[in-house]
């Protein structure tokens, strides 16, 4: 018998069988659902570790769900379409679709091998005109419902990109993919009105509770909401007007400067005909750059650019200066504030830097360190003093009746202000979406009709950026005919950011062939919602907060039900190595590909789940997968060696009374066994101390084994431990788990087995037993052995009948039974 188990044989042999029986085939309506999705992958080339751990997960949870009588769905995708196939297409002289569908038959073929057990017959890529098609569909659905809109604004511009970029892809003021410094552009571009659903989105993730806490924050704090009002500052000597958004309108007497972000709409405004135009443009555009730095804006220097215009407070009248301020964010509120320098520390900060007045108009209560010191700020609420009428209300009262008083008078209204922005889609990009929309001189922006869907990507040689879009320098794409008055028109060249591609692929997947709509209403109702999503913490205020927003629009237009898609998300953690996420960059990947061939599929699956809980980064270990190899090794040698009897006709089952020691404790650990994987996972998503629990059950065995199997109850318990242990392992390791199902006899696949419960009766400890003297009137007559835990009603009558004692006390009377739990029983009698 060889010492190394023949993986790769086993592997290979499996996985050709399983696929010629379509083992993973889900069918619709076949019984209770359970839907396991993982993130699909960008095509980049080549699996890495983090792919291997992330699917692993979610295999392992398939298999295990599927053994428990659940009609699984479990599918993969590509998420094709996006920068780097554009990149390697330049780099290399190739088409981005033929990178892209080398990469995906490549990167399946790694899937294959580690015998994940998708239903690939819901195979799709995103980057196919069958799926992209309906993203043109949503599209023309949104514009026709007033959810899409095309302005000009300021957006975040890549320059190595060559492309806009939506707030969420903005990582400390560099690019989501590279890192290169974000500046601020201004440019014409689609819109998604993604704010309409602010309320909603912000209300739903109380919802969520089986999302880790740290999402849910962070999608609140993205979302942010914040009660307040918006106030009319009329610029002097003007007709604009300058709405700012203030959660303090009882401090509007405190006033002393309004301060604009320098991406506010209204500064080229205010610049018009100023004397100073073009220096202070100059400074503007240095200033909007800058910040891009810290999104955040929390430990900014506070700078500003005083426009020397003023607006008029609506309250009292006072003239104030208007000011640019690197930290206001035009991405909250309105993109201007009024200053209040008593009361907010940043304006306070500012106004001592610019010199600006500081006037107190909340008193503070008297035993505040501001009350004893002016150079100190109070931000609480309070009585109003220097207000005017307000003053000597309370903040809260102010607040409403002032609110009240601006509504009444036209200036402002109380509101509620959300920071997240309209989802910018427009990407100057040509690996990506056409969106489909046609320009006509006579009839306007024109969405294309649903029966000219999808709009393809042209064929070109050569990715073209000059002036713009790619698509842009393809003549026979940009020239169109209107479809409404059959003119000579033009096509929109920009492309959908690729985040609209997986916001909905999951949807796709319960029939990914469907032809005449994105999805079958039915089929969505009996798969959804997912019952657990599986993907990277980085995703949770971008793709998961869009991915929500998607399915409330789809509900919206009667496709979907329910208010979310998704009930469990888990976030799992890195794969570090050299104390790094592992990158090409930093020259510390390790290629799946090689592990394989070392210690093959199952290893390389073990490994990645036994080595670190699902949501913690994953420190590689080159010592740790050769000790899951030899579990796996040591699990073939004693399944090989004890073969013949395990796969012989089972005797009589023996009942636990009739086993001897040695045999109760090896059943008791075995039951132990299932119930603490079974719970490990279901309840906790803890692989790594399941697989301990498997690899301490093989320890008994192999003590058991030592100490001989002889007789029928020995051969007995083994073989129903060696059963249940490939039951528990087969998530796992489904390999080598179905060849020792077969080699010990069994029929079907370990797979569909169905999966192992646990007696109740033999997870009962067995519990220690203690002497206690037993007395009568004081005096010691016998001794009994009783379980530490007896209670007094029992420990007391099992005493009653020790025959020595149940003789002293014929005749008499017992007037009490004192019994101290592990020390003493004492009758007192008469």
């Amino acid at each position: 018998m060889t010492d190394v188990y023949p993986f790769n044989e086993i592997e290979s042999k499996w996985q050709k069988l399983w696929e010629k029986n379509d083992l993973y085939r889900s069918v619709d309506f076949a019984g209770e659902k359970y839907y396991v999705l993982e993130m699909l992958p960008y095509p980049s080339g080549k699996l890495h570790m983090g792919h291997v751990r992330n699917y692993s997960i979610g295999d392992a949870l398939a298999r295990y769900q599927r053994m428990k009588g659940y009609n699984v769905l479990h599918p993969i995708g590509w998420d094709a379409f996006g920068l780097p196939a554009e990149n390697a297409a330049i780099k290399h002289g190739i088409h981005p679709e033929k990178w892209t569908l080398d990469n995906i038959a490549y990167m399946k073929s790694q899937m294959r091998r580690l015998g994940f057990s998708y239903d690939w017959e819901r195979e799709l890529a995103t980057c196919l005109p069958d799926y992209y098609r309906w993203n043109q569909w949503f599209f023309i659905q949104m514009f026709q419902n007033d959810l899409v809109y095309k302005k000009t604004a300021m957006v975040n511009w890549c320059d190595a990109c060559q492309t806009v970029l939506a707030n969420e892809q903005v990582v400390d003021g560099g690019c989501w993919r590279d890192g290169t410094p974000v500046i601020q552009k201004k440019l014409s571009q689609w819109y998604i009105r993604i704010t309409r659903y602010a309320a909603e989105l912000l209300a739903d993730l109380e919802g969520l509770t089986d999302w880790p806490e740290r999402v849910r924050v962070a999608q609140t704090n993205w979302i942010g909401r914040s009660e307040g009002a918006n106030v009319l500052f009329a610029v002097d000597g003007t007709g604009v007007e300058i709405e700012i958004f203030t959660t303090r309108l009882d401090t509007i007497y405190g006033a002393n400067a309004v301060f604009l972000s320098p991406a506010h709409p209204l500064v080229e405004q205010l610049l018009e005909n100023h004397p100073r135009r073009p220096e202070l443009a100059r400074q503007i555009e240095r200033m909007t750059n800058q910040v891009m730095a810290d999104r955040t804006y929390q430990g900014t220097t506070k700078e500003g650019i005083f426009l020397e215009r003023y607006a008029i407070n609506p309250f009292n009248g006072e003239r104030l200066p208007i000011w640019i301020a690197n930290f206001i964010l035009m991405g909250y509120g309105t993109g201007a504030i009024m200053a209040v320098p008593a009361h907010d520390q940043r304006d306070h900060e500012f106004s001592r830097k610019y010199q600006l007045p500081i006037r107190p108009v909340i008193q503070p209560p008297p035993d505040h360190p501001t009350a004893a010191d002016d150079t100190l700020i109070y931000t609480g609420y309070g009585r109003l003093i220097n207000s005017g009428l307000w003053t000597g209300l309370d903040s809260a009262t102010a607040m409403d009746r002032m609110a009240e008083h601006a509504a009444a008078n036209g200036f402002g209204k109380a509101t509620v202000s959300y920071r997240i922005r309209d989802w910018g889609i427009s990407r100057q990009r040509y690996w990506g979406t056409p969106i489909p929309i046609v320009y006509c001189d006579h009839c306007g922006t024109v969405p294309v009709p649903e029966a000219e869907l999808p709009v393809l990507l042209p064929p070109l040689r050569k990715i073209d950026y000059r002036g713009g879009s790619p698509l842009l320098n393809i003549e026979e794409f940009v020239h169109a005919e209107c479809p409404r008055c059959r003119r000579p028109a033009r096509r929109e060249t920009d492309t959908m950011d690729t985040f609209v591609d997986s916001s909905w692929y999951y949807l796709r997947y319960t029939n990914a062939r469907l032809s005449g709509n994105p999805v079958e209403p039915e089929i969505v109702r009996y798969w959804f919602p997912v019952d657990i999503y599986i993907g990277g913490i980085e995703h949770a205020t971008g793709h998961l907060i869009y991915t929500r927003f998607w399915w409330k629009m789809m509900r919206d237009l009667g496709l979907v039900t329910g208010a979310e898609p998704v009930n469990r998300l888990l976030t799992q953690g890195m794969v570090i190595k050299d104390g790094a996420k592992m990158s090409k960059s930093l020259g510390n990947i390790v290629d799946p590909d090689a592990i394989m061939k070392d210690f093959g599929a199952d290893t390389t699956r073990l490994f990645i789940l036994f080595a670190s809980p699902p949501e913690k980064d994953l420190d590689w270990s080159g010592t740790d997968i050769k000790g899951c190899f030899r579990f796996l090794n040591r699990l073939y040698r004693i399944v090989r060696r004890q073969r013949r009897w395990i796969a012989a006709p089972p005797g009589p089952i023996p009942g636990p009374d009739i086993l001897d020691e040695r045999q109760s404790v090896l059943l008791r650990k075995t039951h132990r066994t299932i119930d603490k994987v079974s719970r490990d996972i279901d309840e906790r998503l803890q692989f790594n101390t399941a697989i301990a629990a498997c690899m301490e059950l093989l320890n008994e065995m192999y003590t058991f084994e030592q100490g001989g199997i002889r007789t029928a109850h020995d051969q007995w318990v083994f073989r129903m431990v060696t059963k249940r242990l490939l039951l528990l392992a087969a998530p796992f390791v489904p390999h080598l788990a179905e060849e020792l199902w077969h080699v010990i006899g069994e029929p079907g696949s370990v797979l569909l087995a169905e999966w192992p419960t646990a007696d109740p009766d033999l997870l009962v400890e067995d519990s220690p037993l203690v002497e206690i003297p037993v007395m009568i009137n004081g005096k010691l007559r016998d001794r009994i052995l009783l379980p530490v835990e007896a209670e007094q009603e029992q420990a007391v009558a099992d005493a009653a009948e020790i025959p020595k004692i149940r003789k002293l006390l014929q005749e008499k009377r017992i007037v009490n039974s004192v019994y101290v739990p592990g020390r003493i029983i004492n009758f007192i009698v008469k």
